[in-house]
């Protein structure tokens, strides 16, 4: 039993001991086949050789140490145990040479290093300091501050990236603008950079005009050249006046051109000014709206047309409401022009479509569900929604039924 046990960890069972009695290195590889060389049935030797891959050593000894052949076989000559020689190997392994004490003493007693030394360089070293690391850190990865343009186009990518945080930031771009718009040129430059932003991404016309209405009430900023609100109806202006040309360029000119009409919407839409104590919007956007679209439909392309339908469909209802209160019938005679387009314009089928659709969306009141009728004054004739919340009840068949079916009451 115990001699199962006298070997290497993770040795095979079926392998044949070196030490068992009658077996020598001879013999190593051969079994006795029972039955075979006679019918007496004597168990005659056959040689058999296993060819097996040779063990791995386990993760926990130490590893092995190669010797050379003659020490091995002195040592399987005078008959050492496998567990004495795994002892040896690991004792060797886990062993360190030891340093004479004399030549120690000689090495420091000769060596030339001193504590008071002075400091190495390299033969090539040169002493220049790139200037923009002399901050008075040690740390090569300082970042220098960044300039104005570089900030605000780092607040505009992150509204752009995330417009649900303009609530909560705004406030705080707001107050860091504040100190950093000292000057009119600086002033200037926010207004372009809010604008090229504003029309170069077209996801972004939205919170741009957002911000630009906040900005025209919130940045204290205010030159004797104009305030923030002045002067982005300034550069707005100088886009205008392009109008006309703009839309008969090649087709990369009319899609900047397209990118600043619908901006101005969104402006229309968003900017707020002050007067007679309530909050309006600007009355110049309306009057360069309606041109706007004149200008386009003057050149019917499918560009321009899709353009206009783009910009009805976000400013018609509020545009006719406008027009309405001051008696003016504009938003009749854009209609009555785009069916003159369905019907004589060369433009491609599907942005016929497109105008159609318009045209029927603005006989819809542009989608816009009136108003129901209050609670006191809702009867069964005057407001269809009257038994939407009523109880269903059902027959004895399971049909259902409500107050609005008075013949199951008969």
């Amino acid at each position: 039993m115990t001699e199962n046990f006298d070997r290497a960890p993770g040795a095979g069972r079926n392998r044949a001991k070196p030490n068992s009695p009658g077996l020598g290195e001879q013999a190593i590889g051969r079994v006795l086949v029972p039955g075979a060389g006679g019918a007496s049935g004597d168990a005659q030797p056959k040689q058999c050789f296993f060819q097996q891959e040779p063990l791995r050593q386990p993760r926990t000894s130490p590893p092995p140490v190669v010797e050379n052949s003659a020490s091995a076989d002195d040592r399987g000559a005078a008959g050492t145990s496998p567990g004495a020689h795994q002892k040896n190997s690991s004792h060797n392994s886990n062993s360190t040479p030891r340093v004479n004490p004399k030549v120690a003493g000689a090495l420091l007693v000769d060596s030339r290093l001193s504590a008071t030394a002075p400091e190495f360089y390299p033969a090539n070293y040169s002493s220049y300091t790139d200037p923009s690391f002399e901050d008075g850190s040690d740390s090569l990865y300082v970042q220098s501050e960044p300039t104005f343009s570089e900030f605000v186009q780092g607040f505009l990518s992150h509204l752009n990236d995330s417009p649900g945080a303009f609530e909560s930031d705004i406030e705080h771009i707001t107050a860091m603008l504040n100190g950093w718009v000292t000057t009119d040129e600086m002033l200037h430059e926010l207004v372009e950079l809010i604008y090229q932003k504003s029309t170069l991404v077209p996801n972004f016309s939205y919170t741009g005009a957002r911000l630009c209405n906040y900005l025209s009430h919130h940045l204290t900023m205010s030159p004797p050249s104009g305030n923030f609100r002045k002067l982005l109806l300034q550069r707005c202006q100088t886009e205008f006046d392009k109008r006309e040309q703009a839309v008969k360029e090649d087709e990369a000119t009319r899609k900047r051109f397209h990118s600043f009409v619908l901006f101005l919407g969104e402006l229309y839409l968003n900017l707020e000014i002050k007067g007679n104590g309530q909050m309006n919007r600007a009355e110049i956007l309306l009057t360069g709206l309606r041109d706007l679209m004149n200008a386009l439909f003057s050149n019917p392309v499918d560009g321009n047309l899709i353009c206009a339908v783009k910009l009805l469909k976000l400013t018609g209802s509020v545009l006719e409401d406008a027009w309405k209160e001051k008696g003016r019938s504009d938003m009749d005679e854009l209609i009555q022009r785009i069916e003159n387009i369905v019907l004589d314009a060369s433009c491609s089928r599907d942005v016929k479509q497109m105008l159609l659709r318009l045209v029927e969306l603005r006989s819809s009141n542009w989608g816009r569900v009136q108003a129901a009728a209050a609670c006191s004054e809702a009867t069964p004739e005057n407001d269809p929604n009257y038994f939407m919340n009523e109880p269903t009840f059902y027959t004895a068949d399971g049909v259902p039924f409500t107050a609005a079916d008075p013949g199951m009451f008969k």
